[in-house]
């Protein structure tokens, strides 16, 4: 795969990440009001600039630009994912006063759900929800598009719901 000469290799990556990467912060922490969120963005969009290199044409703009428009798609797909799915919060696990054996229920009424639900729907949830991993590192572990993760993410929320109201969840 040919890369073009301000994306090749590592030191094009790095000048490239050092000219543009804390602008690019600054737009996605703007866009996206979340710290580690905006840290995701810029890191998905060297990524996916690097993956494309090859269809940078300097003679259509310049590579600020390209990687803007690149970033703008990535905050728009964290946003998305970001929406439909709740946000984790540690106020929920650690709310002040909290009865200790309504918190280890709680875990054991999660972790006994997640058992009921498919192993694929399991493993997406428990990765980019509970570890907090990239939806792109996780794909490509998994050895499937990243679509197809937020999918199996959003499907298994909601059979993890179904689990938890079967079991009584009132939560």
């Amino acid at each position: 795969m040919r890369r073009t000469a301000e994306l090749a290799g590592e030191p094009g990556l790095r000048a490239a990440y050092a000219a543009h990467g804390g602008e690019l912060y600054r737009f996605a922490l703007r866009s996206l009001s979340d710290g580690m969120l905006a840290e995701e963005a810029v890191q998905e969009t060297f990524l996916r600039a690097w993956r494309a290199a090859e269809r940078f044409d300097p003679q259509l703009g310049s590579l600020r630009t390209w990687l803007f428009a690149i970033a703008r798609n990535v905050i728009i797909d964290l946003s998305r994912a970001r929406s439909v799915r709740p946000e984790v919060s540690s106020e929920v696990v650690d709310r002040p006063g909290e009865d200790p054996i309504d918190k280890a229920m709680q875990s054991w009424l999660v972790e006994e759900a997640l058992g009921r639900i498919s192993g694929d729907h399991r493993k997406a949830i428990v990765e980019t929800y509970f570890r907090g991993r990239p939806y792109g590192e996780v794909a490509e572990e998994m050895g499937v598009p990243e679509g197809t993760l937020r999918s199996r993410v959003f499907y298994g929320l909601k059979s993890l719901k179904l689990a938890l109201e079967e079991m009584g969840w009132s939560g």
